[in-house]
């Protein structure tokens, strides 16, 4: 992680994964000012971010209603915290989902054991 040497950092217990789609149901991408805000925001609130963005990932699953295969592209930002703001992060998937115009937006975190 690029900010490794921060505090935060050091006394981070969690991760926490956000995964942002690159492209709109329609297929056209969404403003790069989406993600810079939501990289900057990470940042503000943490103290850093890593936004894996080089190689996008690539999910895809089974529609629930017709069967069809859907694919998607993403961009997943990740940040270490000392506590995990539950509440916060809720509001915050909200937010993104809406932002993203996502029926569903993964925001996932774990504990983290440092070697």
């Amino acid at each position: 992680m690029g900010y490794s040497g921060t505090r935060a950092y050091s006394e981070a217990p969690h991760a926490v994964q956000l995964f942002l789609p690159l492209y709109d149901n329609a297929g056209q991408p969404f403003p790069r000012a989406d993600f810079a805000r939501v990289r900057d925001q990470l940042t503000e609130r943490f103290g850093g971010v890593t936004a894996h963005t080089r190689a996008p990932a690539r999910g895809q699953w089974k529609d629930d209603e017709d069967g069809e295969t859907v694919r998607d592209d993403m961009v997943v930002y990740e940040v270490m915290v000392a506590e995990l703001d539950r509440a916060w992060w809720a509001k915050s998937r909200e937010q993104l989902r809406e932002t993203f115009r996502q029926d569903e937006l993964l925001v996932r975190a774990w504990v983290v054991e440092r070697l």
